[in-house]
């Protein structure tokens, strides 16, 4: 065991190391500069321009190569991390809250006059909140809707869809649009979704992945079965959607490229599942005519809310400037360029009530902006579990999306499958760890 712990101080030591020497230079004259670990979108360009703009004193700088999640964590810990880290999803900010390195700033927050849960969209809160305390601010939000291509809808002399649809209206839209070429290849589907966006139907037919205290998963209950299983019909009875092999065929074919937002842009879907943030792509696609609807919903009107939040390494010697890059999130400047860049919707809701942001004129076709804002007051987000991980669950639910999606298993069997697996995975860490077999009898000995 001793050996054990040296090794891995040691090696947390090299990969330290490694980590100073790969880090940004930090060489801007008279600023001090901060380390911001994001992906390396384009609108992050303008982000950055912005920060260091307002504030002379600081020199912001982008390091996307070390967005890995153990990869922060150690260099964290060993003292060479950044000054600001992006969290995706609650399983994140769970570790980085337990490893130590998320720094608690619920009371300066408090003490700007922030109130997040009055101020923002509560669709990002598992990226940022964790048992009541805050740990870093939202940077975008989002919820999916319906994007159609205008150009497919004309050619085909189908009427522009509106306001709410029910889903058996899309699935007939959808097979309207649905066009195969002289020589019975896909000139275009009526619908792209992407398979792994489950938890999009599950919201929509009202139930998630757990139950309400997170004490079991719920995958086998009617609603979900339900859900998938019209993921399923939406290829192989409607036919509306490309299975994975018809995904190959139109690769072959050329032009389909990689991922939905690919083929909608490249107009081989009519209508996509689909979020605002997707204009930082479909922008580029020259004459692309876009609009969008609400998606159908089910017994409620739920939607999956989701986004992405900044935090601060608590042992970073400026966090203290670090954390004037969360106020810098909070404020007009920052959430006006974040919809002005459709990077989603900014996270400060009074900024999206505002003429900039439903006609920005430098965007005058995109009228279908009050879409995105509407939605949003009814994005639920996503569903996490104290008990087991969202990585671990992601791995037993894509596994079995997969066989389904590939027609090598029934929703039902899969889903029932998923949620056996799961739920053992939650017994065997409940029976594995003291904190977390307290937790569970407390909230199951509430529920009785």
């Amino acid at each position: 065991m001793k050996y054990f712990f040296l090794g891995s101080l040691l090696l947390l030591i090299i990969f330290s190391l490694v980590a100073w020497i790969i880090q940004p230079a930090k060489s801007h004259e008279g600023r001090i500069p901060l380390v911001w670990v994001c992906d390396d979108n384009p609108a992050r360009r303008e982000q950055l321009e912005l920060f260091n703009r307002l504030n002379p004193d600081l020199y912001l700088s982008l390091d996307p190569s070390n967005t890995d999640m153990q990869k922060v964590i150690v260099q964290c810990i060993g003292g060479v991390g950044p000054d600001i880290f992006t969290c995706y999803a609650g399983i994140q900010l769970s570790a980085y809250v337990h490893s130590g390195i998320a720094w608690d700033v619920t009371e300066k927050l408090k003490e700007k006059g922030i109130d997040v849960e009055k101020d923002l969209w509560r669709a990002a809160d598992p990226t940022f909140i964790y048992e009541g305390r805050i740990y870093g601010f939202p940077s975008n939000v989002a919820v999916n809707a319906i994007w159609f291509n205008k150009e497919i809808f004309d050619s085909c002399g189908i009427p522009y869809p509106r306001g709410e649809l029910s889903w058996e209206e899309l699935i007939e839209l959808a097979q309207k649009l649905t066009i195969k070429d002289e020589g019975g290849r896909y000139k275009h589907f009526g619908f792209l979704f992407d398979f792994g966006a489950v938890q999009n139907f599950l919201k929509m037919w009202g139930v998630d992945i757990y139950s309400p205290d997170g004490t079991r998963c719920i995958l086998d209950e009617p609603e979900a079965i339900s859900a998938v299983q019209f993921m399923y019909d939406l290829i192989y009875k409607y036919k509306v959607s490309p299975s994975p092999v018809q995904e190959a065929a139109m690769t072959t074919q050329g032009g389909w490229g990689s991922g939905v937002i690919t083929w909608f842009g490249g107009g081989k879907g009519a209508m996509a599942l689909g979020g605002r943030w997707w204009l930082c792509l479909l922008r580029n696609y020259k004459n692309l005519r876009l609009g969008a609807v609400a998606c159908p919903h089910g017994p409620g009107k739920k939607y999956l809310g989701y986004g992405k939040s900044f935090l601060i390494n608590k042992n970073s010697p400026h966090r203290e400037e670090a954390f004037r890059f969360l106020t810098f999130m909070y404020d007009k400047p920052y959430n006006d360029l974040i919809n002005h860049q459709a990077d989603a919707l900014a996270p400060v809701k009074k900024y999206c009530y505002t003429e900039e942001y439903l006609h920005d004129p430098e965007y005058p076709n995109e009228d279908f902006n009050d879409v995105w804002r509407d939605i949003m007051n009814y994005g639920e987000p996503e569903p996490v579990s104290p008990f087991v991980s969202g990585n671990v669950v992601y791995r037993i639910l894509s596994k079995q999306l997969d066989l389904v999606k590939s027609n090598e298993k029934k929703p039902e069997e899969a889903m029932k499958t998923a949620a056996r697996l799961i739920n053992e995975q939650i017994q065997q860490n409940v029976e594995r760890h003291a904190h977390l077999k307290e937790l569970y009898a407390e909230k199951t000995e509430r529920d009785r």
